[in-house]
């Protein structure tokens, strides 16, 4: 492989998919070589979107193609693990994103796929590369606010797209809500606090404001406690109305305050805040890059570009799409059974 140049196949060219394929054309050292997309009508507007880019039916003679080096995998939920096991046997890297699976056997077999054949296996959690969620890291990891004790994540925006044909809101393609939404939360309490280890339980609760689709649960609360008495609090709500994330960090010497909020979650002009405290003294984080849905999946490409041109490791890793597929699993375990699920005694 040059090392000037990754070139890219994408599989799926949904909304997010013609995303992704943005992305990769913004990235100097990425190319967009091929798309593979099911429907007539998604391969007639990729196809409009990139004339010079080749366009597949299926998948398996996309990633079949010796120039490709890599594979986005931008499909709906259920077709990820197809998809990202046929591109790691093709000898292809992968950039799956999230879930990694919809289940936490599949996403396990996906790793160690990867790890066989000595591929590097990205995950999209893009929340990892925003210049505002990031800082979050870099205030905790540089000891700003002591040790960290407590962590909320919260969610509150507007319900889901259906997806196409309706995925989103079909349980068998879905997984489940929990996968589709609170597993990036998941992923920034794990990094956030890895200093600590990781999680060792969780408890949570939900409910749905569909009476005819209990199973598609509107509302999600969990705990998660770590090491050193730690814990975490990840809670949404996808029945209200804009987009406003927050995130917040106590610690043993101060506090982080960060926050998004936008008409939607790709609104390109959102507004947004990062505020570190110590003691009674606060002070707002200039950010210097633009943060939001969109600028986070650019800055996330470039770094797979980056780490496939080194042989880096990735920033977000098949290990931590595996963990984060696990903990989505035992919310739902903690949903069924209205208990406390230890994590250790699920294989981890």
């Amino acid at each position: 492989m040059s090392v000037e140049e990754v070139r890219f196949g994408l599989v799926g060219y949904g909304a997010w998919g013609a995303r992704h394929a943005a992305a990769i054309e913004k990235t100097p050292a990425g190319t967009l070589a091929a798309i593979a997309a099911p429907s007539p009508e998604s391969r007639a507007r990729a196809e409009k979107d990139h004339p010079d880019v080749e366009t597949y039916a299926d998948f398996h003679g996309l990633v079949a193609l010796e120039e490709l080096d890599a594979i986005v995998v931008a499909t709906p939920n259920h077709l990820h693990a197809a998809v990202v096991r046929a591109a790691l046997q093709a000898g292809k890297h992968v950039l799956a994103e999230k879930p990694l699976a919809n289940s936490l056997e599949e996403a396990r077999a996906l790793e160690e796929l990867a790890r066989q054949k000595e591929r590097l296996l990205f995950v999209g959690f893009e929340l990892r590369f925003s210049d505002l969620w990031g800082g979050v890291k870099r205030i905790v990891d540089e000891g700003e606010i002591g040790d960290p004790r407590y962590l909320l994540v919260e969610l509150w925006r507007r319900p889901y797209r259906q997806g196409a044909g309706g995925w989103r809101y079909d349980i068998n393609r879905v997984g489940d809500w929990i996968l589709e939404e609170p597993v990036h939360f998941f992923d920034l309490a794990r990094w956030y606090l890895e200093k600590l280890g990781n999680p060792v339980s969780i408890y949570a609760r939900a409910s749905s404001v569909q009476p005819d689709h209990p199973e598609l649960q509107d509302n999600f609360s969990a705990i998660l406690r770590f090491p050193q008495g730690a814990y975490a609090v990840i809670t949404h709500t996808l029945a209200a109305f804009e987009h406003h994330q927050t995130v917040k960090v106590s610690g043993s010497r101060g506090s982080v305050w960060a926050s998004w909020s936008g008409a939607t979650d790709r609104d390109s002009h959102p507004t947004s805040s990062l505020r570190v405290s110590k003691g009674e003294e606060v002070t707002a984080i200039e950010l210097k890059r633009p943060t939001g849905e969109l600028a986070d999946l650019e800055d996330e490409i470039a770094r797979v570009v980056e780490a496939i041109q080194l042989g880096a490791p990735p920033a977000a890793s098949g290990v931590d799409g595996v963990w984060s597929v696990a903990l989505c699993e035992a919310a739902q375990e903690s949903i069924r059974r209205g208990a406390e699920v230890s994590l250790e005694a699920l294989g981890f």
